[in-house]
């Protein structure tokens, strides 16, 4: 391919669509309630430093408790609309922004999703999204508490854009992100919770991160769309959650990056009408061979 002159610093000539974007990192206790209220003012700082759109991370409301298989951890589910959907819906229309709530989903006895709401600026639920990849890792055994989501790669129009959440482990998949950029996503949020195992070498500590980083980076490139991950911290268990939240434009650089230990609000100002700028020049979109990838709907191709 011939070297291109342009590598997406210039915006386009279309007038600009500023958003302001903002991620929370924050640690959790065994406190649900408060989780939430400390999630609460989490967002109204977020909104105080001009975010329009805020990212709580993966299962912000409690400890990370897929670390082991006990049944009365069920308990922690809430139904949609619920206590988070209320609490934050509140705060969502005082301050006029768009919140993506994650949620422990209960959606009826014994059926269990980890799920995102994601609410509008008027308080009210607009939709829901249910991760979709379920890990099942040492210190990570989701697939014993959720169900995985049926409700597909869904686009949200808000006020300030159009926006796809996927979770944590979804972030390893590049089809997830393309089928919700084809679908007209702006903006894809990526609420977490990542971190080492206390077991693990430095140096693959390292490598885990930084290919963590690489994968969410690669998305906004391979899209043309800007990414907001938001990660926890703190020690929980076995287990040492990394941060690092970021928001990323459509060519990959950050534009804000947080820490791998403390509570952190990033806040950075997306200009949607780049993303038609950057298409034209890296017209990945365009490009595709829709005729030839049959094959991706196989678990494996026959030799």
């Amino acid at each position: 391919m011939a070297a291109r002159k342009k590598n997406g610093s210039s915006p386009a000539k279309s007038a600009s669509r500023p958003v302001r974007v903002g991620v929370v990192q924050m640690s959790c206790s065994a406190d649900p309630e408060e989780n939430l209220e400390r999630a609460v003012e989490k967002v109204r700082e977020a909104a105080a430093k001009g975010a329009q759109v805020v990212c709580l991370q993966e299962l912000y409301r409690s400890l990370y408790f897929c670390q082991k298989e006990d049944a009365s951890l069920f308990d922690l589910a809430e139904s949609v609309p619920g206590p988070s959907t209320k609490a934050l819906g509140k705060i969502a229309k005082e301050k006029k922004i768009v919140l993506v709530a994650p949620i422990f989903e209960k959606r009826a006895k014994g059926v269990y999703h980890n799920s995102a709401a994601l609410i509008g600026d008027d308080g009210e639920t607009i939709g829901l999204y249910r991760k979709m990849h379920i890990p099942d890792d040492p210190l990570f055994y989701e697939k014993y508490y959720f169900a995985p989501g049926d409700l597909g790669f869904k686009v949200f129009p808000t006020k300030y854009g159009k926006i796809a959440v996927l979770i944590c482990w979804d972030q390893w998949f590049p089809e997830g992100a393309r089928l919700a950029s084809l679908a007209g996503a702006e903006i894809l949020f990526y609420p977490t919770a990542i971190g080492w195992l206390d077991s693990e070498p430095k140096d693959a500590k390292v490598g885990m991160r930084d290919a963590w980083r690489t994968i969410q980076r690669s998305h906004a490139i391979a899209n043309g769309v800007f990414v907001g991950v938001a990660n926890r911290v703190g020690h929980e268990g076995g287990l040492t959650f990394w941060g690092s939240s970021f928001i990323a434009d459509p060519f990959g650089r950050l534009l804000a990056d947080g820490g791998t230990q403390k509570e952190q609000i990033l806040v950075a100002e997306c200009d949607l009408a780049k993303i038609e700028h950057q298409r034209r020049n890296w017209p990945f979109l365009r490009d595709r061979r829709i005729d030839a990838y049959g094959g991706l709907l196989k678990r494996v191709l026959d030799e």
